[in-house]
């Protein structure tokens, strides 16, 4: 459960992955739901569904999340593809990065499932000049696995 960053020309990925005590349908539920993300990610805020259903496509979430400074920072999302219970994608919309992500969980046997969290994005503008901020904060964010693993399995650390 080692997040990687890799550089494939201007496009920075990062990547994470976790085996989750549960099956594909309840992972799937659980981060289709966006209202779970202040459960399991330190620098949520507040979010809040302002339109559409969780896990279907055009979804979108108002998010606030803890910047640099601990200054409030947009970090809105739309749900762009939903395919249940294999995966989840979706961009982001406000604030000075705005990556794209997706969620894959795959099914293994005894009803657990392999779930993997992957962001990516080009930065533009004054966020090339930070691309080694940017690429610590998607390491940092999709290495918060663990704690969707400890929530989702009812043990909240």
């Amino acid at each position: 459960m080692t997040a990687t960053v890799e550089t494939i020309g201007q496009l920075l990925r990062a990547e994470n992955h976790v085996i989750i005590d549960r099956d594909a349908d309840a992972v799937f539920d659980f981060v289709a739901d966006g209202m779970n993300n202040a459960l399991w990610r330190p620098a949520v805020r507040s979010i809040a569904l302002e339109r559409g259903g969780d896990g279907q496509v055009g979804a979108i979430y108002r998010q606030i999340l803890i910047g640099p400074g601990r200054r409030d920072i947009a970090g809105d999302y739309e749900i762009t593809e939903a395919t249940r219970p294999q995966e989840l994608r979706f961009r982001v919309l406000a604030g000075p990065v705005r990556p794209r992500g997706r969620y894959s969980i795959t099914a293994r046997p005894g009803g657990t499932c392999v779930l993997s969290f992957a962001l990516e994005v080009e930065p533009r503008g004054m966020a090339r000049l930070l691309r080694p901020l940017v690429s610590r904060t998607m390491r940092d964010e999709v290495g918060q696995l663990w704690r969707l693993k400890a929530v989702v399995e009812g043990d909240p650390t």
